[in-house]
């Protein structure tokens, strides 16, 4: 989960020079930020280097990194008229330079370790473009759910279609797999994810699945959400570190290979702890096959670089016994 950031003293390097939206839309420094974590570690995947909200600069949506803040919106979606400005354009148009960076990096470890490709869910970015920004009450979200059904439908049909273009565009470009995050979604209950989120999720998961893509469907706050979600699509659910893992598939069923799912503070604690809590993990996998072992979300700008190393060295030796 989200393997280059603050914790790599390069990567600090590369940002006192740098804004993050010049490292994203920049293919040769997206592209090296890939690459830190696997040039450090013996990882078994790369993901790409970009950010989930970078779709929406495309659709006409103003976006900014503020220091300590996190994004900002400039024209929040709030209106019929904003909606109805939202423009659908092809991926190759508005985010040449993601596709560029996947091929880039896709031809550095072409035959070594497989390329993540990402892209953020529909109610996600709705989220963020509705709120204005980050939020904790989602207020204005679930107003226009409410309030305003058809108009959410409509942003969200736009925005369906923006992220199944972007991430098939990503699989031609060399993405091997391509994973969604919901990260808000947890904050809807069963009935409204099943009314307001689901379908549009099915939709990027079958379009997904007639391209022969395999996809990683991830949200955070899911423990109630993950049969809908199974039900919504993805080759694998990720889930994040509040519900025990042999729970979490016991809930999404057979049939459906599971991430996940490591609290990342863990990664600061002492290397014992680290080694028990990684165990118990991997114990509760009990040689079933489809897991993919993960943070059960991004991994923290505090985390010791040492930390992360004894991990992938905690999972691989304990896949070789």
């Amino acid at each position: 989960m989200r393997q280059a950031g603050r914790y790599l003293a390069e990567y600090r390097k590369l940002r006192e020079k740098y804004s993050l939206l010049d490292m994203f839309h920049s293919p040769e420094l997206a592209a090296k930020v890939t690459l830190q974590p696997v040039t450090a570690f013996e990882l078994d995947a790369a993901i790409i280097f970009a950010d989930i909200l970078l779709p929406l600069e495309g659709m006409g949506i103003k976006l900014e990194f503020v220091e300590k803040e996190g994004p900002r919106i400039g024209n929040p979606v709030r209106a019929a008229a904003a909606v109805a400005a939202l423009k659908v354009r092809p991926p190759s148009e508005t985010l040449a330079y993601v596709l560029e960076a996947l091929r880039a990096v896709r031809s550095e470890i072409d035959g070594k370790i497989p390329l993540i490709g990402f892209a953020g869910a529909p109610f996600t970015l709705a989220s963020y473009a509705i709120e204005g920004g980050s939020s904790r009450s989602f207020l204005r979200t679930k107003g226009m759910m409410y309030e305003s059904p058809e108009l959410f439908d409509q942003l969200m049909k736009k925005l369906t279609d923006t992220i199944s273009s972007f991430l098939l565009a990503q699989a031609a470009a060399g993405a091997q797999v391509v994973q969604l995050f919901d990260s808000w979604v947890g904050c809807l209950g069963p009935a409204d994810y099943r009314d307001y989120v689901q379908p549009y999720m099915r939709a990027i998961f079958q379009t997904l699945k007639h391209a022969g893509v395999p996809s990683i469907h991830f949200g955070t706050g899911t423990a109630d959400l993950l049969p809908l979600m199974r039900q919504a699509g993805g080759d694998v659910i990720g889930v994040d570190w509040r519900t025990p893992l042999d729970t979490a598939w016991e809930r999404i069923g057979p049939g459906t290979g599971i991430q996940g799912n490591l609290d990342p503070a863990v990664l600061i604690a002492p290397q014992k702890v680290l080694a028990q809590r990684t165990g118990e993990i991997l114990g509760k996998i009990q040689g079933r096959p489809g897991h993919i072992f993960n943070l059960g979300h991004g991994i923290l700008p505090s985390t010791p670089v040492d930390s992360v190393r004894s991990l992938v060295d905690i999972v691989h030796n304990y896949q070789a016994n």
